[in-house]
């Protein structure tokens, strides 16, 4: 099998520019990468050196100024909004440094939102009770069994994030998608949440694309990519 094949994400040539008053800012000037299956990549590089650029730019929340990203071998671009919407439903999952939960919702059912979006979108064929079996499920595997009916606000900020793990993995997604996942936890907290992604990385066999300015948890990712001036070194 060719390394195209397995590629889960793929990127070839992509810039992103921005004009700033009169002057233009180039912050990536050419990137091509491969995510193949169930490996994990850490992407790291000084502040405002387009690490989270890059990454919005592969989950598809952002447009390229040129070059293409293919998920599950489709071109982004080639797909219509609601088409690239079903796609990255039923391929990615996103995590962020602030956990972006549904503040009126319980536990159980943010975790549960992607699914129930999937099924409205005709991606998945799932009841109600199916996706909320589903949903607890997953908040077990990352501890929380005995917080669903909890909502963000009665939650501490680590059972926050790892609801939000919960989340992005309970679509069983090729690749999760972190940008600074543990960026706003204590260190403690920041290690038990990141060995948690891990492990699930490797129990359901997603993909892992991590922006970080932390060495120690890069260290911990198969591949290390540095951008800097636009590049990947």
């Amino acid at each position: 099998m060719t390394h195209a094949m397995t590629a889960v994400l793929h990127c070839r040539d992509l810039t992103k520019s921005f004009d700033q008053g009169e002057q233009r800012v180039e912050v990536l000037r050419g990137i091509s990468l491969e995510i193949q299956k169930g490996e994990t990549v850490a992407i790291v590089g000084a502040s405002g050196s387009g690490k989270s650029t890059l990454l919005h730019i592969l989950g598809g929340l952002d447009a390229p100024t040129s070059g293409e990203v293919s998920l599950l071998g489709q071109r982004m671009d080639s797909l219509s909004a609601i088409a690239q919407g079903a796609l990255r439903n039923e391929a990615l999952g996103f995590v962020y440094q602030f956990h972006h939960l549904l503040g009126e919702f319980t536990a159980l059912e943010n975790v549960a939102m992607p699914l129930w979006i999937g099924t409205q979108l005709g991606k998945r064929v799932l009841t109600d009770a199916e996706i909320r079996r589903e949903a607890a499920d997953m908040l077990g595997e990352v501890g929380l069994s005995h917080r669903l009916t909890h909502k963000p606000g009665e939650l501490s900020g680590g059972e926050r994030q790892r609801v939000a793990v919960a989340r992005a993995l309970v679509t069983r997604p090729a690749c999760v998608l972190a940008d600074e996942p543990t960026g706003n936890l204590d260190r403690a907290t920041a290690d038990g949440v990141f060995d948690l992604i891990l492990r699930l990385n490797a129990k359901i066999g997603t993909a892992l694309v991590m922006v970080t300015h932390d060495p120690s948890l890069a260290a911990k990712m198969q591949r290390t990519l540095t951008i800097s001036d636009g590049w990947i070194q």
